[in-house]
């Protein structure tokens, strides 16, 4: 297919820029926008904490700003937000760009595949830990109004995260329209309260000299470490500039991070630091308590609103990570419904939205506070990050051809601070960081047991079917054919589809017309109209036609069938019947996958999503022909 017939799908008016960063506000910078929460409170309590004491409490603002400086600003903002695939971003989409540019080193590219997918099943733990943490953060502002209210929080936040869950199938477009401004609120009041407290002690702006971090790390290194797996919540949401690139542009989202969020996140964590220095009991709740009495209830419904947005953008950004790994064949079909008809993004996956509800609620029940959270929170975030490093590595030295000495030294750079980050998060395995890597592993055996599957299945079909070109060679005129037409799913055009076979074998006849589909996903999130079908004419009434789709799009094949007319191919659907093979699947000790993800295999296959609500087929014209296969 020749890169002409792919583009990225920018609608013919752009958005003035700043209405688009606006945009961004609200789903991109929910994450980040709610660190402030729980952040610095985290790195001076728990069992992880620093002793509160002014040089510390110093050291740790330094580290909280340059994180963000050199974390988001630079790593991401600066570099990573580069590495577009066709306009779209995410690690998913990072991966397939990777695996174009190393397409001629098998092994290598296999490699980074493997890399890849865990990367991306790590924010699957993440998807789970954002909402409840910052949700029962904000909701723990109740404890500081009113402190006999404190046991209301969890039952206050299960009620607030289920309702959030329930929505989801309704869609989110009209809710929508209200997180970018409300999210700008958010911001301005996180910018608001932390000027306040800086102007009551400006002396903590000194913290700013990266000389108070560096000192903190080399005077006391052991207790540093530690608290760098707190400093690191100040950046988590932070891959969510990138995953979410495709819907604003890198241009949005530059500009509402260094013009709205990081100057507010940054004022906030050093009002809060100003806070600490005069009252270092605030350490409680220093986010709360930076705001005047009288303002709290009213930053508590705030806060709350703003936790609900962060939550529905990583809940969202799960439902296009499940698309995108759909797509690109590392999970099988699951129900898919598009809750906007002007929206491409807005999808609603009913497994994956149940299945995160039900983790979420057990989090919340089973750590019951956001600093036994906090305990959780991190490892998925930095694993991601350092796959992140690695990969745009590769697209710096094989896409962007720049010298292998500089993106050595970018890369060395980039991984002191993942790995940094990485193993004083590596601390907290055993008091809960344990989860997000249990999550991550089951769905990384899962998705790549998918992944092989396809591929054995695959291999056992060719191995047990005639070539095509065989089958019209041998194909006895006198085969009875009846009218109309026949459209066979195949994933191989070279072989004659099992369908096929089974409809010829045990009903005897052919149709006049028989058309064999194959559908292909291009490493590219959007492929055009024009690209999107190639005709061939076989003879004695067989056709092949080759649909492609980008792996942010949606299978439609009667309307991709339709423009086949413009190739000589022309349908009449109510003539027309869709065959399907239902491929079962026996699990033995062929060579091929251990025996248990056989089983797994055979299950995922058994449990996945209708192939003709897949395709948009209509169900009226679809027959469904069965088979087993030993794998």
């Amino acid at each position: 297919m020749s890169t002409a017939s792919i583009e990225s799908p920018a609608p013919g008016h752009r958005s003035p820029l700043p209405l688009l960063a606006l945009g961004a506000l609200g789903v991109v910078f929910g994450d980040i926008g709610t660190s402030p929460l729980y952040a610095l409170k985290e790195c001076f309590s728990g069992a992880h904490g620093a002793p509160l004491t002014p040089a510390n409490l110093m050291g740790v603002l330094s580290l909280l700003f340059w994180a963000l400086a050199l974390v988001v600003s630079t790593k991401y903002v600066a570099f990573v937000m580069r590495a577009d695939n066709g306009g779209e971003g995410g690690i998913l989409a990072l991966l397939a760009l990777v695996q174009r540019l190393t397409a001629d080193r098998p092994r290598f590219s296999h490699a980074l595949a493997i890399l890849g997918v865990f990367g991306a099943t790590l924010f699957y733990g993440d998807a789970i830990i954002t909402p409840a943490i910052s949700v029962l953060s904000a909701v723990e502002g109740v404890g500081v109004l009113a402190p006999a209210l404190s046991h209301y929080v969890v039952p206050v936040t299960v009620g607030v995260l289920t309702g959030l869950f329930l929505i989801q199938r309704h869609g989110t477009a009209r809710v929508g329209a209200l997180f970018g401004p409300l999210t700008l609120v958010w911001f301005l009041t996180l910018g608001t309260l932390g000027a306040i407290g800086v102007a009551s002690n400006p002396a903590v702006l000194a913290a700013l000299n990266p000389l108070y971090g560096i000192a903190f790390l080399y005077q006391q290194p052991g207790l540093a470490f530690v608290v760098l797996g707190a400093v690191v919540l100040a950046v988590t949401g932070t891959e969510a500039l990138y995953a979410d690139m495709g819907h604003f542009g890198a241009g949005p989202i530059r500009l509402g991070w260094f013009a709205v969020v990081w100057p507010a996140l940054t004022l906030n964590y050093y009002g809060q630091g100003a806070l600490l220095l005069a009252d270092p009991a605030a350490v409680q709740n220093p986010f709360y308590l930076l705001a005047p009495d009288g303002l709290r209830p009213a930053l508590v419904v705030l806060a709350t609103a703003a936790t609900i947005i962060a939550s529905q953008a990583v809940i969202s950004g799960a439902f296009s990570l499940t698309q995108q790994a759909i797509r690109l064949g590392y999970l099988p079909r699951l129900r898919i419904r598009h809750t906007s008809a002007s929206e491409r993004g807005q999808i609603y996956i009913p497994m994956i939205n149940w299945m995160l509800l039900a983790g979420v609620l057990l989090l919340v029940l089973g750590f019951r506070s956001s600093s036994g959270l906090a305990a959780a929170y991190g490892i998925a975030v930095t694993g991601a990050m350092l796959v992140d490093s690695l990969l745009i590595a590769v697209v710096m030295v094989l896409g962007w051809r720049w010298p292998v000495p500089v993106v050595g030294a970018l890369l060395a750079g980039f991984l002191i601070i993942d790995l940094g980050f990485l193993g004083a998060n590596a601390v907290k395995v055993v008091s809960g960081g344990w989860l997000p890597l249990g999550i991550a592993l089951l769905l990384f055996v899962a998705l790549t047991t998918w992944r092989r599957g396809r591929q054995i299945l695959v291999a056992r079909l060719q191995a047990e079917t005639l070539g095509m070109n065989e089958f019209l060679r041998t194909l006895q005129p006198e085969v009875r054919r009846v009218p109309g037409t026949a459209v066979f799913m195949t994933g191989n055009l070279a072989s004659v589809p099992s369908a096929l076979l089974q409809n010829l074998v045990h009903n005897k006849v052919l149709h006049e017309r028989a058309v064999l589909v194959h559908m292909r996903t291009a490493d590219v999130p959007w492929v055009h109209a024009a690209g999107r079908v190639q005709v061939q004419d076989r003879g004695r009434g067989f056709w092949e036609v080759q649909v492609n789709y980008g792996f942010m799009q949606r299978p439609d094949i009667p309307r991709a069938l339709a423009l086949c007319a413009l190739q000589g191919l022309a349908f009449d659907l109510d003539d027309t019947t869709f065959f399907l093979g239902r491929e079962t699947i026996i699990p033995t000790r062929l060579p091929g996958m251990a025996l248990w993800r056989e089983y797994l295999f055979a299950w995922m296959m058994r449990n996945a999503g209708p192939a003709a609500e897949f395709f948009r087929l209509p169900s009226a014209r679809v027959v469904e022909l069965g088979s087993q296969i030993d794998i």
